[in-house]
């Protein structure tokens, strides 16, 4: 039989593919001796049973009733037990932290009758007790039910008026308990149920349940997380933070996520229970705080805090409880952290000898430093300040204010920026949240739903900004000063400061970049912590990075950002502007003589292109790509001529003789699909002498730069015999010339990578182009379908991520390997690259490891992720292979 429950003290924290993050973590803590509230947790296995047949397993029931007997036991007292009850809470708990995504109800077990004995079991606490009853009655209608739960904070709202929640009396509460279970039963058709195992039961299916509910779903795509997983469900012994104030609850980290600075970071809240925190409905106090409160639980927090940190060896976030007095943690995880607490927190690890450099690469993320180059506020630019709020997750966000999440996404699928403005964000917010640059709230803390999330997602977010009046109905707030910001006016927050600007503030390059450019940033924290890390993942790494790079002005820029060569100079970028007549007068020409002309023209103008692309790479190799344009990006408009004919023939415009010859020469040459049309290789053969102007200015180019390295890559081949009738006359320009270049070519069809041992044999290099080879593989003009249906494809659950973000290992990776393996087997030296977009994408560029292709080329701006990457695919490699 199968084994669907643990006891906590049966698991440990390398069960969390069973156990969820969660259960596997209050296991852990269990076995550290924490002071941890017993309990149990049913397996991932049981909620895919569950949502793939419909139904629990079979033995569920029992297994629950054993565990739930023994907890009975270890607590003195049953569940629901009407003159001394047990109360529980469900919660969820997935492999991977999925803040708010999914559900959780806590005081299971009370009814009419228990709640009396609560208030006894709590020395005569009636108000707690009918406090405690609500909070029930509302999360299992919401939860559980599927209320909307507006009908319960509407009710709230209206009984609270101006007063706090925590003003309510024993009896408004009593009051309040009828009021929701007459909700549940309008909006429900149902009595709310009595029976303590009933609502268990129902909690547990409404916790399988959340994991496809939309906005999990949602969250799972944006973090990249399968969806085959599903999550566990946690039963824990109640523990209350709202029995009075010397009660409450709060969130801790070991150090602050924001900056990876050491010290006492969180959020505390007095007479409360957890969701308070988190929602943001009261404005929490700083943790410090608690020493004055209840210095004897803030002692063993911070014992128990560096206990966790010492154990785990990183930034840990714990949720803990105090109830009259006795501490009790909840859970601990490692904890989310922006980018730049990311690579601070690594290092300082290496310093505390908690961690080794090579752990300290694996512990940031190329996506990571990604975000910490993108700019920042212009310290010097005049602004105008309304408003400051805590910061919860820094950078520079300017755009829209929105009040609903509907709206953001509305304008952001439009093209605008926005910043989503609300009180407090709750998990239906998380489509908003995506689609915004940024999020700032007037209410809630810096563990907030809101900030939390933000910092999940590399979200700018500024949190409690208490002086902004949000009016959500009327689509603006007011700051101080009597300044009122509409849906549509820009604003400006600084995630890094907490401030909010009215208007567009102008934005400057990060110090990341500048330390990237080689500038000098002083004594800068984070640039330490960034050098030190990509100092060991450029020694650690086997892929060398080249850059995608058709200037001198680009090249010189890659280098300074690490490139080890150009994987990738695109020669067509070098005819735009001025120089296009020149190939439209070339592939248009009409005789020998013309085309001749057209190609001396072009000649000197490529011969300088590639001296200053040498000069700038000083010795590094270059791959040069020979010109590969669909061949209508160089002929005049088609229509625009035909329509200009058309009105000179029907005495309604003029045309010249030059016109009619150039719309004749057009139709001749118009292609349907052009982009399977007359380019690459093809290009070069059909128009003479094209690819032999450009092998002889590349090579009179190299013999005027001491150590220029050449590569020359034809483009688009799909038969071998194609490459071997360019690679004849490009080797015989080059022997003339006295200069030695490798000659390889560019594999972007699925012919030319199944058929690669036989390209191998003319070839000396490959270089993967998987844009092109993406779109032939699955189909996809690139294009024409993104916009059209990837947006579907996506919900579906037919994409992870899109095929031309992340290489797709399954279809394209398969053609890859094959090219490689193939190619190497006809040719033993035969170097491979990767010269796509997925050059620079973090998990492309650990699949180009695991294939041994020997470098990733990419744009200059992502060289630093590709360096990473690298590092900690061989750091990956090297552990797997060592276990």
């Amino acid at each position: 039989m199968a084994k669907y429950v643990y006891d906590f003290t049966e698991g440990n924290r390398n069960l969390k593919d069973l156990l969820g993050g969660k259960g596997a973590n209050l296991a852990e803590m269990t076995n550290l001796g924490l002071p941890v509230p017993p309990g149990f947790t049913i397996t991932t296995e049981a909620c895919r049973y569950y949502l793939a047949e419909g139904k629990v397993p079979d033995g569920l029931g029992d297994e629950v009733d054993r565990h739930l007997e023994a907890l009975e036991r270890a607590m003195g007292r049953k569940l629901g037990q009407t003159d001394d009850p047990l109360l529980v809470s469900v919660r969820s708990g997935a492999k991977f932290s999925m803040p708010g995504m999914m559900e959780t109800v806590l005081n299971i077990g009370l009814n009419d009758e228990s709640v009396h004995g609560l208030a006894k079991q709590a020395g005569g606490n009636e108000r707690f007790a009918w406090d405690s009853y609500r909070r029930l009655i509302q999360m299992f209608g919401k939860t559980v039910l599927g209320i909307d739960g507006e009908h319960f904070e509407g009710a709230l709202e209206a009984l609270k008026g101006d007063r706090q929640d925590t003003d309510l009396g024993a009896g408004e509460l009593q009051g309040l308990v009828e009021t929701f279970k007459g909700i549940v039963r309008e909006q429900a058709g149902m009595e709310f149920p009595a029976d303590p195992r009933e609502q268990m039961r129902l909690a547990v299916k409404a916790v399988f349940d959340s994991w496809n509910a939309p906005r999990a779903v949602l969250y799972r795509r944006q973090e990249r997380i399968p969806a085959d997983l599903g999550t566990a469900v946690n039963i824990v012994a109640m523990v209350f933070g709202n029995c009075g104030n010397d009660s409450g609850t709060g969130v801790a980290f070991t150090r602050d996520p924001g900056s990876g600075q050491q010290g006492i970071y969180g959020d505390y809240l007095q007479n409360a229970q957890g969701e308070d925190v988190v929602a943001g409905i009261r404005n929490t106090i700083p943790l410090q705080d608690l020493e004055r409160i209840d210095k004897r639980s803030y002692d063993e927090l911070l014992e128990i805090m560096a206990t966790l940190e010492n154990h785990y060896r990183d930034l840990c976030d714990i949720e803990f409880t105090i109830e009259r007095g006795k501490l009790w943690m909840l859970q601990t995880r490692v904890g989310k952290r922006t980018a730049a607490a990311a690579f601070c927190i690594a290092t300082q690890l290496v310093d505390q000898g908690l961690i080794t450099m090579d752990e300290a690469v694996t512990r940031v993320t190329g996506d990571q430093l990604a975000k910490l180059m993108f700019p920042r506020f212009d310290a010097e630019a005049a602004k105008k300040r309304i408003a400051k709020g805590m910061n919860a997750s820094p950078g520079a966000a300017v755009g829209k204010a929105v009040f609903s999440s509907e709206r953001a996404v509305e304008l952001a699928g439009q093209g605008e920026d926005v910043i989503l403005v609300r009180r407090e964000t709750n998990p239906d917010d998380l489509s908003g949240m995506i689609a915004a640059r940024g999020i700032l709230t007037s209410r809630g803390g810096k563990t907030s739903h809101a900030a939390v999330v933000a910092r999940g997602m590399g979200k700018t977010c500024v949190c409690g900004a208490e002086e902004l009046e949000v009016s959500i109905e009327g689509k603006r707030f007011t700051a101080p000063g009597g300044v009122t910001v509409s849906e549509g006016d820009v604003i400006s927050i600084d995630g890094s400061t907490g401030e909010v600007f009215l208007g567009e503030v102008p934005v400057v390059d990060s110090p990341v970049v500048e330390y990237f450019e080689g500038k000098d940033v002083g004594d800068d924290d984070l640039v330490r912590a960034v050098d030190r890390v990509m100092r060991h993942a450029d020694e650690t790494r086997g892929l060398q990075v080249r850059a995608n790079a058709d200037t001198p002005e680009d090249a010189a820029r890659a280098r300074r950002f690490g490139a080890q060569g150009i994987g990738l100079c695109r020669t067509e970028h070098m005819f735009l502007g001025e120089r296009r007549k020149l190939v439209e007068d070339l592939v248009l020409a009409s005789g020998e003589q013309e085309r001749q002309a057209a190609l001396d023209a072009l000649e000197p103008l490529q011969r300088a292109d590639f001296e200053g692309i040498f000069q700038a790479m000083d010795g590094l190799p270059v791959t040069i790509r020979l010109i590969d344009p669909p061949l209508h990006e160089f002929l005049p408009d088609l229509t625009e001529l035909s329509v200009r004919v058309a009105l000179a023939d029907a005495g309604a415009g003029e045309a010249t003789d030059k016109d009619r010859e150039l719309l004749a020469a057009v139709k001749r040459l118009h292609e349907q699909n052009p982009m399977l049309g007359l380019r690459g290789v093809r290009l070069g053969l059909v128009i003479p002498g094209l690819f032999a102007m450009q092998v002889r200015a590349i090579a009179q180019a190299a013999k005027a730069v001491p150590g220029a390295r050449p590569e020359i890559m034809i483009p688009l081949t799909v038969a071998v015999q194609e490459l071997e009738a360019v690679r004849e006359e490009a080797a015989a320009i080059l022997a003339e010339a006295g200069v030695d270049a490798l000659i390889g070519t560019m594999i972007e069809t699925p012919r030319a990578a199944l058929t690669a041992g036989q390209v191998a044999e003319a070839a000396q290099f490959f270089s993967f182009g998987t844009n092109d080879l993406t779109q032939m593989t699955w189909g996809f003009s690139r294009d024409d379908v993104e916009a059209a249906f990837f947006s579907r494809y996506l919900e579906l659950g037919i994409f992870g991520v899109s095929p031309f973000e992340t290489l797709d290992r399954d279809g394209v990776g398969r053609l890859v390997r094959i090219a490689a393996e193939e190619g190497r087997a006809a040719r033993p030296d035969l170097k491979l690259g990767i010269c796509g977009e997925h050059g620079g994408d973090p998990d492309s560029v650990h699949f180009c490891h695991e294939a041994g292709l020997d470098y990733v080329s990419c744009s200059p701006f992502r060289i630093p992720v590709a360096r990473l990457e690298a590092g900690r695919a061989a750091l990956s490699q090297n552990d797997s292979d060592t276990r």
